[in-house]
């Protein structure tokens, strides 16, 4: 009989609230796609390098999916609080026909069982499909070969994904049995007529909780957005809190004042059925405060990812072409120092150039169509600290992280641009007493050219230079995925042979160049020749470092690779839950007005009015929590940027015009779901 019971309630559950169990099933299906990559790697040809990506994007993401269980965990258990609390009648019903708790609990167990394998099974089915076209989306991603792929079933990620959601329907099961525990038949039956408790606040007082909510926000968006630089991890901690509890305070004095304010206006407010229109929404934020600042925080947490992941994404495979102009970059140590645990070996090895390091170890100049092989000095009273003169103490002050001690790289301008031509970058000239300074580093650029603006000379031996530009000019040494170049000085020729081996002391030696052979194959022929070099070689030549294109690209594509599929899965669960909450606390609030839209029509409201004023009470209580998550995000992105600016140089909105499509489909489809389904529960007879 019980049984009978669970399957009749799940078909009503899946006809009153079919969002609900789509949202299941788009959570087990995305759980399982993503967990599936490890089982599919094996087939799909790739490099490497490209197995190594795979796997740190794999233990990234079984990373991240603790979190994500934690928020469909959540998500499951609020859900079905509100499904219990539409079904209180029903359970005071079975009570007075003589059922015991333990017999309402047996219900709600065999329906929880039901709907968990019937979402486990449609979400692993759909997940199964989707993840062989994900497959296909990392081989392109990886350029990796195809020609090994079969259609294939994850067992581990299948084991993961029931592991993780049967733990999560357990949770639901034993909340389920506590509820029922604390029912009393009165309540039951009161329940309907009870709704949602709604708090009056005090209109003056919810006033000035909003205004004390937009000093404590404005402060936050100062501190992330204008002086991010100060924003310590401690600090970050509390800028979040603030940030949490400014938007609660935002959400808790809307609903003490809106409609009041609203009402002022009364041309608008007594149009058509707006008075209505707006009590209903004054209503359902008052009773979803606290829902409204998680979905909120969702929303936020969703555009920030998605901005900055798809924007750093477009960066770094945008910045790969002008950074990496040449095949090969090589930098080597020279002499090196008298302390330090060194072999005889590496000690001799320390006299000796890139280019024959590199054929000692087996990599001749006949592997190089071209090449250029310069060297750098330094002076080690000429630091970045110096360099910035009479603003050194007080950037120091400012900057407290950047190190202020390092000693500068200096180098010739005509070895410079030997290299420059080579690279197909800009030349430069130099009077005898002018110098410049290379710098793409956005962050250490700003402060040089603070001192470059006013004509910081510095000096090196008997020389004192000028700069010739106020401000630094674009230029680097090293390849790399992207501009990571903190300071290169450049001088007049004459200063380095004058200064070199007095003020000037030789750090490295420096070459670039390209491989020979024009074709894809042919070049990875050469690299090839360096991938074969036995460790135990190249540990004989210590300070050796060696940068390739093809590396360079394949492990830049890897990290956009990761950090797109990275911000996909967490950007995609956030969504679906903010959306899916609000969804649900919408359906709740129709069920519960449905008597007030029936009072409209027996006052004269036709269908159209009615379906206009459903349309726009969901429409606003759908926008607010996402225009104020797009308000944090303007400063919250803003941050991001500071903080990435190691790797992506690009601007914030190359990923907007995606995050909004993605916005548009998914939770502009929760709100189209949404008011079809409370128009279906408002016109039930």
């Amino acid at each position: 009989m019980l049984f009978k019971l669970s399957i009749k309630n799940m078909k009503k559950s899946m006809k009153d609230y079919a969002i609900y169990f789509l949202t299941l099933i788009l959570g087990v299906a995305i759980f399982y796609v993503f967990n599936a990559l490890e089982g599919q790697k094996a087939m799909l040809g790739l490099s490497k390098s490209g197995y190594q990506m795979v796997d740190l994007m794999v233990d990234l993401i079984g990373m991240v999916s603790v979190l994500v269980a934690f928020i469909l965990g959540f998500l499951i258990v609020y859900a079905n609080n509100f499904l219990i609390k539409r079904r209180k009648k029903e359970f005071g019903v079975y009570m007075m026909l003589g059922m015991g708790k333990g017999g309402i609990s047996g219900i709600l167990f065999g329906e929880t069982i039901l709907i968990g394998l019937l979402s486990l099974s449609a979400g692993l089915l759909l997940g199964v499909f989707a993840s062989q076209f994900m497959s296909i989306l990392v081989a392109k991603l990886f350029e990796a070969d195809m020609t090994a792929y079969t259609f294939s079933v994850s067992a581990t990620a299948v084991q993961k994904t029931v592991i993780n959601f049967g733990i999560m329907y357990v949770i639901v099961l034993i909340f389920n049995a506590f509820s029922i525990s604390r029912y009393k038949l009165i309540d039951l039956f009161q329940a309907r007529q009870r709704g949602e408790k709604q708090t009056m606040k005090n209109t003056g007082f919810a006033v000035v909780v909003f205004l004390a909510a937009a000093v404590i926000l404005s402060y936050a968006y100062y501190q992330v957005a204008y002086r991010p630089e100060t924003v310590t991890q401690d600090r970050a901690m509390v800028l979040i809190a603030m940030g949490c509890v400014g938007t609660f305070m935002v959400f808790w004095s809307l609903s003490g004042f809106l409609l009041k304010l609203l009402q002022r206006f009364k041309r608008v407010y007594h149009r058509n059925l707006n008075a209505f229109v707006l009590r209903q929404l004054s209503s359902n934020i008052n009773t979803a405060v606290f829902s409204m600042t998680v979905i909120c925080l969702l929303l936020f947490a969703t555009i920030c990812a998605f901005c900055s992941g798809m924007s750093m994404n477009t960066s770094l495979r945008m910045t790969l072409q002008e950074a990496t102009p040449a095949d090969i970059c090589a930098e080597k140590t020279m002499d090196l120092p008298a302390e330090g645990d060194f072999t005889e070996v590496q000690r001799e090895n320390g006299q000796k150039t890139v280019l024959e390091s590199l054929a000692d170890m087996g990599f001749s100049a006949e592997n190089l169509s071209e090449y250029v092989e310069i060297a750098i000095y330094a002076d080690k009273e000429l630091t970045f600290g110096t360099t910035l003169g009479a603003y050194e103490e007080e950037l120091r002050a400012q900057y407290s992280f950047v190190n202020m001690n390092a000693v500068e790289a200096i180098i010739g301008i005509s070895a410079y641009n030997s290299l420059a031509m080579l690279y197909g970058n800009p030349t430069y000239e130099l009077a005898e007493d002018e110098y410049l300074i290379l710098c793409d580093f956005d962050g250490i650029e700003n402060l040089r050219n603070v001192a470059l603006s006013q004509g910081e000379e510095i000096t090196i031996g008997a020389f004192t230079l000028k700069p010739r530009y106020t401000e630094c000019k674009e230029g680097y040494l090293t390849m790399s995925a992207s501009h990571i170049n903190t300071g290169i000085v450049l001088v007049p020729d004459a200063v380095i042979e004058a200064e070199r081996g007095s003020a000037l002391t030789l750090e490295a030696n420096f070459l670039a160049g390209n491989y020979v052979g024009t074709t894809k194959e042919e070049k990875q022929a050469v690299e090839n020749i360096l991938l074969e070099i036995p460790n135990e070689k190249a540990r004989e030549y210590r300070g050796f470092d060696v940068q390739t294109k093809i590396s360079i690209y394949e492990a830049a594509t890897g990290l956009a690779t990761i950090i797109t599929f990275v911000v996909l899965y967490l950007g995609i669960i956030f969504l679906i839950s903010g959306a899916a909450l609000l969804a649900l606390k919408a359906l709740s609030e129709s069920t519960d007005s449905k008597g007030r839209y029936e009072i409209l029509q027996k006052v004269g409201a036709d269908e159209k009015m009615i379906h206009r004023a459903l349309l726009e009470q969901l429409g606003m209580f759908f926008l607010l929590p996402l225009f104020v998550a797009m308000i944090h995000s303007v400063f919250g992105m803003q941050f991001i940027q500071f903080a990435l600016s190691l790797f992506n140089r690009g601007d914030m909105l190359a990923g907007v015009g995606i995050t909004a499509l993605i916005l548009f489909v998914i939770y502009g489809g929760y709100f189209l779901a949404t008011y079809y389904g409370s128009r279906r529960i408002i016109e039930e007879k």
